[in-house]
């Protein structure tokens, strides 16, 4: 999770060995050369373009046989291993994910913030400051395994002495951005993000790191090319910051910073976009000092690869989690699907379990949804007992990172295709859009295997507090308002965290692109975009304060335990649910037609009314309209569609079996017949095609037989309908798997009670009591949850490639 370990090394004829180890790492990600010794520590690692702007990098991404086959076996042998054993513990002791002893608190605007004048490079001086970086006008071809060849340019200014106090920036290092730092006094800069690559906006992520600061001295930074007109900064949403000198000697990481703090408009002139700057003031705690600054606690490619591997070599958790490449990105990066599911004892178990897809960090910037899928990656991987029993009656496919390349490059939003991949789900360009196309195309051939539950993709939002879900109305009476339990059953669960009332359900013509609508439309009823701040709470006892990692990760776990809630056999919080939701949905509707001015009789003809009228629209980001294509897409996308027409076209269906059987005999039986002509006794051959064949007919595979089986039968039952049954009926037999193992589970552990909570009950004939009101409490934590550590050796990883 933290940056740039540098452990002081007595010795110096010891290399850095986080150095090391970024060097040999990063170099398989064809953006960062790592020459040594030219910058200190992580900011050798750099962004290097071509002044070619159609190429990235120099060069291209070479041949297959050139890349590690195993990256993660690969990081295996250079992190730890490659350090010392002193500078091990020190390094697993600084990578410990910190949680602030106290709450911390919003900002509480006092009015009188000082708005400085922007004054630019024109009266100020230029202290750092990019090369030229590719925008909306070029676009990606390919990288080159190693970066680019020759000396990393110094861009941070020199110091003239050691009493020279300028601050020295740098952002070349993985996730970083800061395009350029101007000193326009003593302790005051001006700071300009880098847009996404191959776009020419998207300014919202910051991260980067000073050197050479001084203690007991306010300084001043100062945000100039923000695009967004609202933002949490308004509410009282603070910066992170972290010092390394805090970390080594009191294992303090990251932490909320900043006073004076002001986000405001910047003067435009006239036809030109407005730019929008935040300001904060900040008072570094030790001299000469190294800090980092983020808009919100880093996870990056690296903090993936690392949680990946200890999966992989845990002889345990490697039992029920499956590790395999979904795809690789633009760049050759591996787009990881993990399969989490303990294994059946019978077929008839196997084709009974139901799916939940999860995915996250579509957008790059959007670092808070890894935190959630870290926590829930935590909860189902653990050996508690609701997980234990979660993995019995479900399969998991989670990609926990769908836009490597856009997160190792700092990237707000956008892939290096230079779109947002969460409007482009519907894609049929797969070169270009390889992770979302893959990804739907996964879900796609999991849907014609068996029921998806649930589908999520974890989000950023930066302009609420809380957490909340997007999701889409359902149009059936059958399932009317089902799509609202899920949310307002973790609402409950997550009082402090989650908001009911921020959640939206309307489907918008600009979000169709999204993967919460298109794997509607595939059929799944609870499709889902999980939103969660970059600022904190309002709800509760944790209202008016920052979320820390803590606060998230826990969410994770929350969204298992409401799972369980969900899909219990006792339905009673799911119809307490269900009625809660008309009643808040009658309350409304109320409200609404009050605000018109009109009356309306609620007893006959409420549940008519569309609830697409009744919500506003989602207050989404500053891309929900689509850019469309880039520019040498556009031939390509055309190109397949008329394929695709013309393929149809040909393709035209026979009107009648007369039909059917002359193309049949033409195309088929009459080739037989001819190759028959020097095999007498094979000429009754062709005859036989008539019928079918005889394997068809026997049933020497009971198992296959009843695969095939729950499999049409799951095909039916989606093609009546794209709603499904919110809950688990009585009959079902992922009833019986839960009956079964909750008796393993008593079996095993005598003194493990499952019943004791209600929606633990496997009584299949109870019925929801009206009069009686389930309690939400929780006597579970997720910080109870057991781990499992060993040191047993385990084979080495192989990455599959999915089917």
């Amino acid at each position: 999770m933290f940056p740039a370990l540098e452990p002081e090394l007595k010795q110096e004829t010891l290399p850095d060995p986080y150095e090391d180890f970024m060097y040999h790492h990063l170099q398989y990600y064809g953006y960062y050369k790592a020459q040594r010794g030219s910058l200190p520590n992580s900011a050798t690692h750099q962004h290097v373009w071509k002044n070619n702007p159609r190429y990235l990098l120099n060069g291209s991404f070479g041949k297959r046989e050139d890349l590690i086959p195993d990256r993660l076996q690969k990081e295996k042998h250079l992190w730890p291993s490659c350090l010392p054993s002193t500078v091990r513990r020190q390094t697993r002791a600084m990578s410990t994910e910190w949680v602030p002893p106290q709450p911390e608190y919003f900002y509480q605007p006092t009015g009188n913030e000082k708005i400085p004048e922007i004054v630019g490079e024109e009266k100020g001086t230029i202290v750092y400051q990019l090369d030229s970086v590719p925008t909306e006008d070029c676009y990606f071809t390919s990288s080159r395994v190693g970066g680019k060849r020759g000396i990393i340019k110094e861009l941070s200014v020199s110091l003239q002495g050691p009493e020279d106090n300028t601050l020295l920036f740098e952002s070349r290092f993985e996730s970083g951005n800061l395009q350029k730092a101007v000193r326009v006094n003593t302790f005051e800069y001006e700071l300009t993000l880098r847009t996404d690559l191959y776009t020419n906006k998207h300014t919202q992520w910051f991260y980067f790191r000073v050197q050479n600061t001084r203690k007991d001295v306010t300084y001043r930074f100062t945000i100039v090319n923000l695009l967004k007109a609202k933002s949490l900064y308004t509410v009282g949403m603070k910066p992170l910051m972290y010092s390394q000198l805090d970390a080594s000697t009191h294992s303090i990481g990251w932490r909320r910073e900043g006073n004076e703090i002001k986000y405001f408009r910047n003067t435009a002139e006239d036809g030109q976009q407005p730019w929008y700057c935040l300001t904060w003031t900040a008072r570094f705690p030790h001299d000469r000092d190294t800090c980092f600054f983020a808009h919100f606690y880093p996870y990056t490619y690296t903090d993936l690869q690392r949680f990946l591997l200890s999966v992989a070599n845990s002889p345990v958790k490697s039992q029920f989690c499956k590790l395999r490449t979904l795809c690789r990105s633009l760049a050759g990066n591996t787009v990881y699907l993990l399969t989490i599911t303990n294994p059946a004892r019978t077929p008839q178990e196997a084709a009974a379990k139901k799916a939940v897809v999860l995915t996250a960090r579509v957008h790059p910037g959007e670092s808070n949804g890894s935190w959630i899928m870290k926590g829930f990656l935590d909860f189902i991987l653990s050996n508690s007992p609701d997980a234990q029993l979660l993995r019995d009656i479900f399969i998991f496919k989670v990609v926990p990172m769908l836009n490597p390349d856009g997160v190792i490059v700092g990237n707000y939003r956008c892939s290096l295709a230079g779109r947002d991949l969460n409007r482009h789900y519907k894609t049929i360009l797969k070169e270009s859009f390889p992770c979302i196309w893959h990804t739907r195309n996964m879900i796609k051939r999991l849907l014609e295997e068996r029921e998806v539950l649930l589908y999520c993709d974890f989000h950023g939002h930066s302009r609420k507090n809380n957490i909340f879900l997007y999701g889409c109305n359902n149009t059936s009476r059958e399932f009317w308002l089902h799509e609202r339990v899920f949310p307002l059953m973790l609402s409950k669960n997550a009082p402090d965290k989650f908001s009911f009332h921020s959640c939206n359900f309307k489907v918008q013509k600009c979000k169709e692109g999204t993967g919460r609508v298109v794997m509607w439309r595939m059929g799944i009823l609870n499709s889902y975009t999980m939103e969660s701040t970059f600022g904190g709470s309002t709800l509760g006892n944790k209202r008016d304060t920052h979320f820390t990692t803590e606060d998230l990760k826990s969410l994770g776990y929350h969204v298992c335990d409401t799972l369980l809630d969900f899909c219990d056999p006792d339905r009673t919080k799911f119809m307490q649910c269900l009625a809660e939701l008309k009643e808040l949905l009658q309350q409304e509707i109320h409200k609404k037609f009050k605000e018109l001015g009109q009356d309306i009789d609620l007893e006959r003809s409420w549940s008519d009314i569309s609830l697409s009228d009744v919500e506003s629209s989602t207050s989404g980001s500053d891309s929900s309209l689509s850019d469309g294509l880039p520019v040498h897409l556009l031939n390509i996308a055309d190109e397949l569609n008329q394929k695709k027409t013309m393929y149809k076209k040909k393709k035209k269906a026979l009107k009648s079996r007369k039909q059917r059987n002359k193309q049949y005999q033409r195309h088929t039986l009459m080739p037989e017949s001819k190759l028959t002509e020097d095999a007498p006794e094979r000429a009754g051959f062709p005859s036989t095609l008539q019928k079918p064949p005889a394997f068809f007919r026997t049933s020497e595979n009971a198992s296959s037989s009843m695969m095939k089986y729950e499999k049409s039968r799951l095909n039916k039952s989606q093609l009546n309908g794209r709603g499904k049954s919110t809950s688990l009926d009585p009959t079902d037999m992922t009833t019986l798997i839960l009956t079964k193992n909750i008796d393993r589970i008593q079996k095993e552990k005598p003194g493990f009670t499952v019943s004791c909570d209600p929606k633990r009950s496997t009584n299949p004939s109870q019925e929801p009591a009206p009069s009686v009101k389930p309690s939400w409490s929780r006597s579970r934590h997720p910080g109870t949850r057991g781990s499992h550590r060993t040191a047993v050796a385990y084979p080495s990883l192989h990455v599959y490639t999915y089917p």
